[in-house]
């Protein structure tokens, strides 16, 4: 075998002693970045891996070394452990500080996060694993098990005596890897091997030997698991075929490999060694193989090429406890409230998984039954999921209160929980104890605790105050309906409303009003201060309703379910400080699904989410849409069950619960997960789902902001911020299609990349694509981009040309009644025919103009007059005509006649003007009026 030598560069300086230091290197999930590290400096660096000759993005807020990397599974935390003995989390691939975790006592050795990226474990030189929160920083347990410092838990197996000694050399990890799946162990053996043990029996199940002449000191399962890279002491890499258990390829490196990564899509290997120099190894598989990305198994641990198997099976227990367990407790036993049996051992919870995931594949008609008779122990009172569970099918949802559960005799509920804060009760000797909470105690005010003496079920809550209700009890049958403003500058703001023979099933808070709807169908509104405004009658049952500011949406039946069990629900969403109802249409729903949660967005998008998992959003695209932002069946264990909070523009916020649960407890405090919101795509040719969804999220965006925008110009308010908004938004959507485009190179797609070209809205990023297919060594795709541009720029001008005729001839023709029969003279004629256009749009289609004549004015189009008495009657339509063929022909025929005058230097971000601009401006040189800018967003950048 041809032994290969792979060439390194540096991204971090080595040791001052010259014996080298330990790095780390990762991918990220859609291998966008790399990101390394070096234990002999304080900073992190993010590379791209596409384009090499930039400069990496460096990370600099710890005071030592850093030791240790981690990237959650959706790559939007990154994790750092160093010598200073703090693990600190930043935004991805921004690079933002967000927590600094510094109750560590040695030096961090290891990271890994959990699956749903909400804890990470950390272990170090000190005792104990520490699980910590990535939410708010904070950490949740440690698990003590040695004496020794050491990575501890429960105790399975003993090995002993297996692997080399690598003495007090720090440059280098005797490093354990568990395969994706979970069900091995690859652990550096005595005889230069790599030995392979048994999950379960800890037996030894074979041995990987070949041409290693010293101790093996890093190995890295292959996505796939069907292939180990390992390097060693020796200065050599291996790939192993693990099946037929040989050596495939190998590289011969001038210094130890520390640590390596296989690239998450593709067929790549990073590598970094103990001087800080890093490289990529492609091809690593030959092509006549399966490819190490090809036939992943459903990984249990993103982590795998790490020590820690990070058990998601222990998730709830751990991360239930979050604000009740401080560090105090450290150590402890688990307490006897723990809903989880912990009797028994991990590899029988393993195994249950297992014999899970193989039962995933039949129908799951038994485990729907069980669902069922487990909620028919709690009463249907405000809670319409659990009236739909055992339902036998074709009945109709009934109503429920978005963020409430169910009441359990002796336990703590949910009144409301959303992304603001949560209203919680308990029955104590006949009354309710009732406790409101914000999530950011900064945000809102402390409101004391309450006595319920009516027995509350449901509630909601925003910044102004809490409104509450009841069904109907008592011998006169009545609901009470109850507001609770957080303050007020009257005494006794709070009131209250009683229906007799009416029962209140939904409530909901906007600004200043409060609505409530009942069993009548009818919709009652509210002011602030008590005053019955609107009473409304509704076409159908109500199922739900939730407001946002003056927005209030309500959900009602069209009629019974269809015999497919497919639920017939409409939606109306109400402005009450105006009086009208803006919109209105059928709720879509997943065939044979219910409703589960229906509420705004944080940026005011009306959202639903359906029993099979489907998070739909309400857009304005094509007169009014519902679009698909996220699939819980995709990404969700089949044992798992997602309670929605709320979403912003990009995450999805919700709270796992594990089956049959519907539902999170109060006690253990619930942790919040956040999800990416993704569109349900098509697996494309390119592997690049992640930057399509990111494409497709960020038109979505555009288009929003774009009708703020003239919603807010309508009201003739300030719309700076906006703009700017819009503006970075497009940048970010430009660097997502530079991205797609370089995919589509690399693919082999070229008309896919041409096609992109075209929706790039900055000229400078148009000239960042041919840069970047220049360097691609494309020549002809090169061309064809630069052709594009000038086509583009090339209509601008022309349409600048035509609206300045069109306001020259408005504003002479005005004259023309004055004195029609006077010509015009060559200099008139000049001003008119030489509007000056912007230096930045010029700047990029360059090769289009000449140089000819110099002016101070900017840049100048037109044919210079021959003759300088020669004349047009410009009140004579027909002769207007004529002047603009004429200039349009110059213009296509002869382009050059123009100067350019850059005063300042370009930047790289910079708009272009769009020929709204380019028009006033025209205007202000023929005219002398001044006009003001208009808004560079309204024409909409989504071709």
């Amino acid at each position: 075998m041809k032994v290969r030598s792979l060439k390194l560069r540096e991204a971090h300086k080595s040791c001052a002693t010259g014996n080298g230091s330990f790095c780390s290197i990762l991918w990220d999930q859609q291998a966008h970045h790399l990101v390394t590290a070096s234990s002999s400096e304080t900073t992190i660096s993010v590379h791209d891996p596409l384009l090499t000759s930039n400069p990496p993005k460096i990370l600099r807020h710890h005071r030592d070394g850093v030791t240790a990397l981690a990237l959650s599974p959706n790559s939007t935390c990154l994790a750092s452990g160093s010598i200073d003995h703090s693990v600190k989390l930043y935004k991805f691939p921004g690079g933002e500080f967000q927590s600094n975790i510094t109750r560590f006592t040695l030096p961090i050795r290891v990271l890994a996060f959990n699956k749903s990226g909400s804890l990470l474990a950390a272990a170090g030189d000190d005792e104990g694993i520490k699980l910590i929160n990535t939410i708010d920083g904070s950490i949740a347990r440690v698990l003590k098990g040695h004496k020794d410092p050491s990575l501890s838990g429960r105790a399975l197996h003993t090995l002993k005596g297996i692997a080399p000694d690598i003495g007090s050399d720090v440059s280098v990890m005797n490093v354990l890897s568990w395969s994706p799946e979970g069900a091995t162990l690859a652990v550096p053996g005595m005889k230069n091997d790599v030995v392979i043990y048994d999950r379960d029996t800890a037996e030894k199940l074979f041995s990987l030997r070949g041409d290693h002449v010293q101790p093996i000191c890093f190995l890295s399962w292959s996505p796939n698991g069907k292939y180990m890279a390992t390097s060693s002491l020796d200065r050599q890499i291996l790939i192993w075929d693990v099946d037929k258990k040989q050596d495939i390829d190998r590289q011969k490196i001038d210094d130890r490999i520390c640590c390596m990564a296989w690239k998450t899509i593709g067929n790549a290997l990073a590598v970094i060694d103990v001087m800080g120099r890093y490289g990529v190894w492609e091809s690593v598989v030959p092509s006549s193989m399966k490819s190490p990305t090809e036939d992943i198994p459903n990984s249990r641990s993103k982590n795998s090429n790490r020590l820690l198997l990070f058990d998601e099976e222990q998730e709830p227990s751990i991360s239930g406890s979050l604000s009740d367990r401080g560090e105090d407790s450290h150590g402890e036993s688990e307490p006897p409230t723990r809903k989880r049996s912990r009797k028994h051992s991990i590899v029988d919870e393993d195994l249950d998984d297992d014999v899970n995931d193989e039962l995933n594949l039949f129908p799951k008609t038994e485990s729907r039954k069980k669902a069922n008779s487990t909620h028919k122990e709690y009463p249907d009172k405000g809670f319409g999921l659990k009236s739909k569970r055992t339902s036998s099918g074709t009945k109709m949802q009934q109503a429920f209160q978005p963020g409430a559960t169910p009441v359990q005799p002796g336990k703590r509920h949910f009144l409301c929980y959303n992304m603001l804060g949560t209203i919680t009760s308990i029955e104590h000797d006949g009354n309710s104890h009732i406790e409101i909470d914000f999530h950011d105690t900064g945000r809102g005010p402390r409101v004391p605790s309450m006595t319920d003496y009516f027995g509350f079920t449901m509630a909601s809550i925003n910044e102004n105050g809490s409104v509450f209700a009841n069904p109907c009890k008592g011998e006169k049958n009545m609901s009470t309906l109850m507001y609770r403003p957080f303050s007020s500058w009257a005494n006794n703001s709070e009131w209250s409303m009683r229906f007799e023979g009416e029962e209140v099933k939904v409530v909901s808070l906007g600004t200043a009003w409060v609505a409530a709807i009942t069993n009548l169908n009818i919709l009652r509104i509210f002011t602030e201060g008590g005053l019955q405004r609107h009473i409304l009658s509704l076409d159908g049952p109500v199922v739900t309703a939730s407001g946002f500011q003056d927005q209030l949406a309500v959900v009602t039946h069209v009629s019974d379910c269809l015999p497919s069990n497919d639920q017939m629900l409409e939606f109306r969403v109400f402005n009450i400080a105006k009086g009208t109802q803006p919109l209105t249409g059928r709720l879509p729903l997943s065939p044979g699904s219910y409703l589960t949660w229906f509420g705004f967005s944080e940026q005011g998008q009306l959202s639903s989410y359906d029993s099979k998992g489907v998070l739909r959003v309400f857009t304005s695209l094509y007169g009014g849409s519902w679009l698909p932002l996220f699939s819980g069946s995709k990404e969700k264990k089949s044992d798992e069950n997602y309670w929605i909070v709320g979403l912003n523009a990009s995450k999805l916020f919700c709270i796992v619960c594990k089956s049959p649960d519907l539902f999170p407890q109060v006690m253990p405090k619930p942790v919040l997960t956040l999800l990416d919101l993704s569109f349900p795509l098509a697996s494309s040719d390119l592997g690049a789902e992640t930057l399509e969804n990111e494409f497709i999220l960020n038109n979505i965006n555009l288009s929003q902001i774009q009708k703020r925008i003239e919603e807010t110009a309508s009201a003739g308010l300030d719309i700076s911020s906006l703009d700017d908004e819009a503006f970075n938004t497009e940048a970010a959507q430009d660097r997502c299609i530079l991205r797609l485009i370089a995919a589509c190179c690399n693919g082999d797609k070229l008309i896919r990349a041409t096609e992109l070209v075209k929706l790039l809205s900055l000229e400078k990023s148009v000239q960042g694509a041919i840069k970047l297919v220049t360097k691609l060594k494309l020549p002809n795709l090169a061309e064809r981009f630069n052709s594009i541009l000038e086509e583009r720029l090339l209509s601008e001008t022309k349409d600048v040309l035509n609206t300045s005729f069109l306001n020259s001839k408005g504003d002479v023709s005005t004259r023309g009644n004055v004195a029609a029969s006077n010509a015009l003279t060559s200099t008139e004629k000049s001003e008119i025919s030489e509007p000056v256009i912007p230096s930045s749009l010029v700047k990029l289609s360059a090769p289009l103009f000449k140089k000819k004549t110099k002016s101070s004015d900017g840049i100048k189009l037109g044919k210079e007059s021959k003759d300088g008495n020669q004349t047009a009657d410009l009140d004579n339509m027909k002769e207007l005509k004529n002047i603009e063929e004429v200039m349009n022909a110059e213009v296509v025929k002869n382009t050059g006649e123009m100067e350019i005058r850059s005063q300042n230097p370009s930047n790289p971000f910079s708009k272009t003007l769009n020929n709204q601009e380019k028009v006033n401006k025209i205007g202000e040189m023929n005219q002398g009026k001044p006009q003001r800018q208009s808004n560079p967003f309204l024409k909409s950048s989504i071709k």
